[in-house]
């Protein structure tokens, strides 16, 4: 059985960082992509960042191009967020998935975690 644990998140001021982890088990990267998304109440759940799992390349959304950084440590079945410069609007529940394309859209998503919430104070 596939198993995705997010860990990490927590109560931060506008400013600081987080690092999120994304531990998986029971799962044969059988999908070319790793993903961060994110999901505030009464709205969509939007892709964040991707990783393509045989090099390593990576992949954001517009709005967190420079202060969010994924990355993935095979030996350790776990991927990475790591966040920088957090605002406000970073305020979400963070989820990580397998994709079976390597586009931060959640219709490709496999596989989910169950969450972990980030909160960002002003």
């Amino acid at each position: 059985q596939v198993q995705l644990v997010e860990s990490g998140g927590g109560s931060v001021q506008a400013g600081g960082s987080l690092r999120l982890s994304c531990s998986t088990s029971g799962y044969d990267y059988s999908d070319p992509c790793m993903g961060w998304f994110r999901q505030v109440p009464g709205k969509e759940r939007e892709g964040v960042a991707g990783i393509m799992t045989n090099n390593s390349a990576t992949f954001y959304t517009a709005s967190v191009k420079g202060r969010f950084t994924i990355s993935q440590d095979n030996a350790k079945n776990t991927v990475y967020l790591q966040m920088d410069s957090l605002k406000s609007e970073d305020t979400a529940t963070y989820y990580c998935a397998t994709l079976r394309l390597c586009i931060l859209m959640t219709d490709y998503g496999v596989y989910w975690g169950q969450g972990t919430q980030v909160t960002v104070s002003s």
